[in-house]
């Protein structure tokens, strides 16, 4: 589902527009733009893409409604796009216990400097 069905989703479930939801839900999918098939969803929908939706937008989202404005948690927001999307929250082990280990992800391999590295000895 795209960051626009979601957002009408939230507005069906909590009031108000779609486009004040929409934030939220493009930013769940943003890794779209690196990733366009659906291991892109590996970097966001997952409890820590939930946490960094509530840090990037704040605890709440103002809504207004026809009678006044209500506040809802980023989290839940977030949480009902992930769940949209895959049925549960899985967390960033989920995802990664499946990733196979390459030698560069240790870092840079280092060696032992000599000095014949500094004379140009062979």
């Amino acid at each position: 589902m795209n960051a626009w069905y979601h957002a009408r989703s939230s507005a069906r479930k909590w009031g108000g527009e779609p486009e004040t939801y929409l934030p939220v839900h493009e930013f769940i999918d943003s890794s779209k733009e690196a990733f366009p098939d659906m291991r892109h969803r590996a970097m966001l929908h997952s409890s820590w893409g939930i946490y960094l939706a509530g840090r990037m937008f704040g605890p709440t989202l103002v809504v207004p409604r026809e009678h006044g404005e209500v506040r809802i948690p980023v989290r839940l927001i977030a949480e009902q796009h992930v769940i949209e999307d895959l049925g549960r929250i899985p967390t960033v082990e989920d995802y990664l216990k499946y990733m196979t280990l390459q030698p560069w992800m240790g870092g840079a391999q280092r060696r032992t400097v000599t000095t014949s590295d500094f004379l140009g000895a062979k």
